[in-house]
């Protein structure tokens, strides 16, 4: 995936979940929009160097987007929104191995016997495997990440949801993406939601299936990385 233009500058404070100021190689301070819901720990610290990029859309209250913050631990790509273009770009080009037999890949799809939708559904002929993708951007320690950052039900009903599909004969299957380059390991984060964790342990032991996968970037480029180890605790 090919990044836009990004610019480099400090991050001031993030605030009202989807605004940041920054203060711009040129000493100005700019406000620009945040793309993530959760609660960033550890990847909003004030002084931190960060990277936005800018909309040419003339439409946009904000037209700057917070893109990276550089952590202690690494580089983290702060806009949620891109793990689902990595992984898609992995479950086309056969980067996932456990998915690489699936010959066709849609984005977006209704989830069948509920609300909301799943991020893909790869299939082959009349096999079906139900993908639904999650952000990792917790830092917990060493290079040991956890998701959520905050107490999520959507992400609960997804992981429901995925139950269903496995009873219903198809796969149900969870990427976990790390956009946290210092992180090599996942495991849910039951100290911030132990609900999810709960809910996650069922459903493995049900059927469903759970990866978890790298980024890298150069701030060009970005690209699914390497499978990562994922363990419930």
């Amino acid at each position: 995936m090919k990044l836009p233009k990004l610019f480099e500058g400090v991050l001031v404070r993030r605030y009202k979940r989807f605004l940041a100021d920054v203060i711009t190689l040129d000493g100005e301070q700019l406000t620009v929009h945040c793309p993530n819901t959760g609660s960033m720990t550890g990847c909003a610290v004030p002084e931190s160097r960060v990277y936005y990029s800018i909309s040419d859309n003339a439409k946009r209250k904000y037209p700057g987007t917070l893109e990276f913050v550089k952590s202690d631990q690494g580089l983290v790509s702060v806009n949620t929104g891109r793990a689902n273009t990595l992984v898609g770009e992995g479950l086309m080009n056969g980067h996932i191995e456990a998915l690489k037999e699936y010959s066709e890949v849609k984005p977006e799809i209704k989830i069948p016997e509920g609300n909301g939708r799943f991020d893909f559904l790869a299939s082959i002929g009349e096999r079906r495997a139900y993908v639904e993708v999650k952000s990792v951007t917790l830092h917990i320690e060493g290079t040991q990440g956890a998701f959520p950052d905050s107490v999520s039900e959507r992400a609960r009903k997804h992981v429901n949801a995925l139950v269903r599909r496995v009873e219903a004969g198809d796969r149900g299957v969870l990427i976990f993406c790390a956009q946290h380059t210092g992180l090599a390991r996942i495991r849910p984060a039951h100290e911030i939601d132990p609900l999810y964790a709960q809910a996650l342990e069922q459903a493995i032991d049900k059927g469903v299936e759970v990866l978890a996968y790298g980024c890298v970037t150069d701030l060009n480029t970005m690209a699914l990385g390497a499978q990562l180890e994922f363990s419930l605790t």
